[in-house]
């Protein structure tokens, strides 16, 4: 402590220990420098922020609009994705309503029932009548969709970049999973901010270095409200494995998340660039595609879909 204020926060990984003010400063300290050190945004970037509702999204939201003053003409636009799971997104949409309000930023949404023609229960239903043991996991129909559905906003919003909101225990998950899958190319793909391919606003992560603990603290003590109820297909994700691996390996040993995510940072640096991502088009739908077909189109086509 050295600005004499009451202790808040004890960091293990650091050994530091924070007051209020000073863990929050601290915070928006290394997200600046995140965002410098891999150029994720520039002084007149428009930014389309990806929107859940979720604490980290609406902290992201919040840290990028302190940060905006400093830059006039930089602007934020909100943007969000409904995706249609009954009882669990009308809170998380008050909330976004709350913040951009709050903010004075522009707000766009759609939703998969727009986009797609079904909800994500709907697709999840189809998909298990039709596909039965086979279908995949509802996080894959609904990472896929978003993804899309992300796109299209940013599109639509005029933006530079999308900024999206995985944390540092995100980043470190998504890590271990490509090992555990042997997904080599998922693996090096994995950057803090990926290069502008043609048809896709390239996206970057500002919040990939704070673990998702001090973002739950962020909120709390600048009064940030976010939605708490988790999806309720959760349960489903492989994701959900891998976490409470690393939040084991983390409590006993300080610091594995930040060493996952530096040691991933080493490898793709030693390896040379991918090569560029052939994109074409989509014979179904006419969005851009790495192969005849989006991946969609494939997965909506095997539940009956267009």
């Amino acid at each position: 402590m050295r600005c004499g204020r009451e202790a808040a926060v004890y960091r293990p990984y650091s050994g530091e220990v924070l007051c209020r003010r000073c863990f929050t400063e601290s915070v928006e300290i290394r997200v600046r420098r995140t965002i410098s050190r891999y150029r994720m945004l520039q002084p007149d970037s428009r930014i389309a922020v990806a929107v859940s509702g979720g604490k980290d999204s609406v902290v992201l939201l919040h840290v990028l609009a302190k940060l905006e003053e400093r830059f006039p003409k930089s602007e934020l636009i909100a943007v969000t994705v409904d995706e249609g799971i009954e009882g669990y997104r009308n809170e998380s949409l008050e909330i976004i309503e709350e913040a951009v309000r709050r903010l004075q930023v522009p707000w766009l949404k759609t939703s998969f029932k727009e986009l797609f023609g079904r909800t994500l229960d709907e697709i999840i239903r189809a998909a298990s009548e039709i596909l039965g043991e086979r279908r995949l996991g509802a996080c894959t129909y609904c990472g896929v969709l978003r993804r899309r559905a992300i796109n299209t906003l940013a599109v639509k919003a005029g933006a530079d970049v999308v900024a999206t909101a995985h944390n540092l225990d995100d980043e470190a998950q998504t890590i271990l999973m490509n090992i555990l899958k042997g997904d080599l190319t998922r693996f090096l793909r994995n950057k803090p901010a990926r290069r502008n391919v043609e048809g896709f606003v390239p996206r970057v992560k500002p919040l990939r270095e704070i673990p998702e603990e001090e973002i739950v603290l962020y909120a709390y003590f600048n009064r940030i409200r976010y939605h708490e109820t988790p999806c309720p297909y959760h349960a489903e994700a492989y994701r959900d494995d891998v976490r409470a691996f690393i939040n084991k390996i983390e409590t006993q040993r300080p610091g594995t998340k930040y060493n996952i995510v530096r040691i991933h940072e080493k490898i793709t640096q030693l390896i040379p660039e991918e090569e560029e991502l052939k994109v074409s088009t989509c014979t179904n739908c006419g969005q851009p595609a790495s192969s005849e077909k989006c991946k969609v189109c494939q997965l909506l086509e095997e539940i009956g879909g267009s």
